[in-house]
């Protein structure tokens, strides 16, 4: 109560429903732990297989709270060009010498699934979209740490109607040249922060991070935004993704 309180008076000037809101969330957080610790309770914790049964299921319960408690039209916090980290880090699941080289000159996205318009595109093409964005927005990893940088390109949800994607499906799956993969929720794909970007640090997208296509979501975990995009599909089938097949939560809303 003591902490509730001092919470409420830090929000003075808040309307009474956003204090409500923010109460209600952080209620719901806060059971998911309690939910994790009494569903444990009643299991066999020297049974490895009853064990991994009830923390997927606890993880596919955690994805369907943070996607109900989505808001998609807040935004995530931007900054100013003195707050970004210099050197930006690198992270991925292999060395930064083994990020893949895309030849330019060849590239064409594969479009498929729930889109009317399939036709592949080629980097000029995306190049010469429009508008261009730019935003300078935290990167948030599962690891523990973060760092702020600069990414340029154009609303994702922009190129999704331009190519008549079923705006209605539940999902955008990513296949990369990184033999990585993943896949996000239609409300993301459509929040106004997500961008499709080309460039980091007003530069082409240097290979480490992401040529010669990385989605940019400031509203989700690192690992959910993919780079080095070589294909895309829209669907109403779960597509899981590289992580997200080995245990870490869907949704993952940073």
């Amino acid at each position: 109560m003591k902490r509730l309180f001092g919470m409420r008076q830090s929000l003075k000037g808040q309307s009474r429903s956003q204090i409500e809101r923010i109460e209600r969330r952080l209620f719901l957080r806060r059971g998911l732990s309690l939910g994790a610790v009494a569903l444990l309770s009643g299991c066999d914790v020297t049974d490895a297989e009853s064990v991994q049964k009830v923390l997927w299921a606890m993880s596919r319960w955690n994805d369907r709270v943070q996607d109900w408690i989505f808001d998609p039209g807040r935004l995530a916090p931007e900054f100013p060009e003195s707050a970004i980290t210099m050197p930006f880090p690198f992270n991925a699941f292999y060395s930064m010498d083994q990020a893949p080289s895309v030849d330019p000159e060849g590239y064409q996205l594969e479009l498929s699934g729930l889109v009317r318009e399939k036709k592949p595109w080629t980097l000029p093409e995306l190049y010469a979209l429009q508008p261009q964005l730019s935003q300078i927005t935290r990167h948030i990893c599962v690891e523990g740490w973060s760092a702020i940088g600069k990414w340029s390109g154009v609303r994702f949800s922009d190129f999704l109607r331009r190519i008549g994607a079923d705006l209605t499906a539940k999902y955008v799956g990513f296949k990369c040249a990184d033999r990585y993969w993943t896949s996000i929720d239609m409300p993301t794909a459509l929040h106004p922060q997500t961008l499709l970007t080309f460039r980091f640090a007003d530069q082409i997208l240097p290979a480490p991070f992401g040529f010669p296509m990385k989605l940019r979501i400031p509203t989700k975990l690192g690992f959910k935004n993919p780079k080095h995009i070589v294909a895309m599909f829209v669907t109403n089938d779960y597509p899981g993704g590289y992580w997200e097949d080995q245990g870490y939560n869907w949704f993952s809303g940073s």
